[in-house]
């Protein structure tokens, strides 16, 4: 039995909630790459994200289950390999266990790779004996022939010993019925192993670290058999091929490529039916409230404010969110974006940052919010700061429905065809790589500049590759991302869509207020080869990206008459009548990829950062370069009379 309550902060402001007095408080810790979240995931019910890459749990997460007539609360640590606390999450773990609150540990250990976790185990020994090692992933351990013996493990270490298989809730209440015994008492840990390990302790914390991890080495070479000496012979092959100098980067390119040209293909199709039978849908709710009367103000108001802009972020975002949160997540989930982090780690340090960058980047995908969150795991201020300000360099998920709409409408074309969607899917990894180029061009002017200072240097676990779980993604993806931020822009756009049409319904003088908003715009946005509606789209769309499309639309609707567009050859006839060219297509495209971040990234920096100066720097660089980038390109095409 279990219930939710979930949360994403320091130590500091985390406060376990107890439902009753007599709950037990349990934290959950592990190297990453252990399925820690998804063994606490199965226990608490909560659908956390989960990842098959390092640092992807960076906050606290708490949760509630009973076993046994006893309630327990869960609270899920960070990922880390160690407690010497060089960096902030194994601050946080540390911390915790040594608090008040901790009254047990669970150690969630990989079973493919024991030595490597038991380094943990054994230092959270030395500083609490309520410890139940949880030998996690049997499942994987016995397709790669490998067995570990954990009654012997259990008598070795002198701590409660249970295996289990999250992904398949396997072992999940013999796991929670040692907990309980720990907690209250009825199972006493060996105090022998404690002696054992305090006679390890030196004065120097790198002999306290070799004596731990050579006491790990023994321990799993007692337990550990390998049937198969070769047990993860596929996983070298593959590394040679993923992360080799020589077909690393293209390789990753052309993932990339396939996984935009799906999305692309994929989307087309749904994104006009869907548009049509929203739009259809919306002479019918005109019927129904000209039957009951409603002023016709009131019906402009919901019908042709509101709804509108809803139907068309639902018909624009929600198709191509669907085919690419999936594909991204099936990736991650097999293990592959670590191995991103590692191909791009170099250029990293050449850029004067932190190789972790590439990882906190990788998180900016799909919200740069979370990109942000995710810049914890870099130890070093200085380097954080920089993964900070440059996160926004890569285009997040609010982001590529207006990259895909505009190359599908002036580069493409419309037509449905193979060679159309791969022109797009090339288009579109350009689009990326330029980010991720700039991020890497802003770093190394940062690093030199304001936030000088010599890269640190970090380790990169490979972890293993594995079977992706196809419906924990879909599920994942459809419901933890998909929907969450489909909603977001649905709860952002209304009231946008709203204001727009207050603001072209009240007229001072001849105009309209949105007309004279548009037209004081005009003349700076000219400069960037934009027009005042597509630049006002922009600034109304701080809230959110996802909503920049529908403001452009209203914003053109507004200032002609109202006219229903079912498909995106209509959308397309839309912006050219209202003077659009390839010009201003591709500035739009730049401007996606480089302007301010969205409201709630920003929040988030000032949370992370603590500091107004810094909140600024992230949203006036990319602008400015932004701005820089649409003028040059303008400037170009007129000295070039391209148009």
């Amino acid at each position: 039995m279990s219930s939710v309550g979930q949360t994403d902060q320091s130590i500091e402001e985390f406060k376990v909630i107890r439902k009753n007095p007599d709950d037990k408080v349990i934290a959950f810790a592990g190297n990453p790459n252990v399925g820690k979240s998804t063994l606490f995931n199965a226990l608490t019910g909560l659908r956390q994200h989960t990842g098959n890459w390092p640092g992807k749990t960076v906050g606290l997460a708490q949760g509630y289950h009973e076993h046994d007539k006893q309630n327990f609360v869960l609270v899920d640590l960070p990922g880390t390999y160690s407690l010497m606390a060089h960096s902030q999450e194994e601050e946080i773990a540390r911390d915790f266990i040594v608090s008040d609150d901790a009254e047990g540990v669970v150690v969630v250990c990989d079973a493919t790779a024991l030595e490597r976790n038991l380094n943990l185990v054994l230092q959270i020994m030395l500083l609490t004996d309520k410890v139940v090692v949880c030998v996690n992933l049997l499942d994987e351990a016995k397709r790669k022939h490998i067995s570990i013996h954990l009654e012997k493990l259990a008598v070795l270490l002198g701590v409660p010993v249970v295996g289990t298989s999250a992904t398949y809730e396997e072992g999940l209440d013999e796991l929670m019925a040692k907990v309980k015994g720990i907690t209250d008492g009825m199972i006493q840990t060996n105090a022998t192993m404690f002696m054992q390990l305090s006679e390890m302790i030196h004065d120097n914390e790198e002999q306290q670290v070799e004596a731990l991890i050579d006491r790990a080495a023994v321990i799993a070479g007692e337990v550990t058999h390998y049937e198969n000496s070769e047990y993860d012979k596929m996983d070298r092959k593959l590394d040679k091929l993923f992360t080799s100098k020589l077909t690393g980067i293209p390789i990753m390119i052309l993932l990339l490529l396939v996984v935009f040209w799906i999305t692309i293909e994929g989307a087309n199709v749904p994104s006009d039916m869907i548009a049509k039978v929203l739009f259809s849908f919306q002479e019918t709710l005109t019927s129904w409230t000209t039957a009951m009367h409603w002023p016709t103000w009131l019906q402009g108001m919901l019908i042709d404010g509101v709804y509108k802009v809803v139907a068309w972020v639902i018909s624009v975002m929600l198709p191509p969110m669907a085919i690419f949160f999936p594909l991204f997540t099936l990736l991650e989930d097999f293990g592959y974006l670590p191995r991103v982090a590692f191909n791009l780690d170099n250029a990293f340090q050449k850029a004067g940052a932190c190789g972790k960058q590439a990882l906190s980047m990788c998180m900016g995908f799909g919200c740069n919010a979370a990109g942000v969150t995710g810049a914890r795991i870099i130890d070093s201020p200085r380097e954080r700061l920089i993964a900070i300000i440059t996160n926004n360099f890569v285009p997040c998920n609010g982001r590529f429905p207006i990259l895909i709409t505009v190359i599908t409408l002036f580069f493409v074309g419309s037509s449905h065809s193979f060679l159309n969607s791969v022109t797009s899917a090339i288009f579109l990894t350009a689009a990326i790589l330029l980010g991720v180029f700039m991020t890497m061009i802003i770093s190394r002017v940062l690093s030199k500049t304001v936030l000088s200072g010599m890269p640190s240097s970090f380790t990169l676990e490979l972890p293993p590759y594995r079977k992706p779980r196809i419906g924990q993604v879909l599920v994942r993806s459809v419901l933890d991302r998909t929907l969450f931020v489909l909603g977001r822009a649905i709860k952002i756009s209304a009231p946008v869509g709203l204001l727009i049409w207050i603001l072209a319904n009240i007229h001072v003088g001849d105009a309209s207020l949105l007309h004279q908003i548009t037209v004081f715009l005009d003349p700076f946005a000219k400069l960037m080869g934009l027009d005042g509606v597509i630049l006002m789209a922009f600034i109304l769309g701080l809230p959110a990206n996802e909503i920049v499309i529908p403001c452009m639309l209203m914003g053109y609707l507004a200032t002609s008459t109202i006219v229903d567009y079912d498909s995106l050859a209509q959308l397309k006839t839309l912006l050219l009548d209202n003077g659009w060219t390839w010009l201003t297509a591709l500035n739009v495209m730049l401007f996606t990829l480089f302007h301010w971040p969205c409201g709630t990234t920003l929040a988030t920096i000032r949370k992370e950062t603590g500091s107004a100066k810094w909140t600024f720097a992230s949203f006036i660089i990319p602008t400015l370069i932004g701005v820089a980038m649409t003028m040059t390109t303008t400037l170009i095409a007129y000295l070039l009379h391209l148009i």
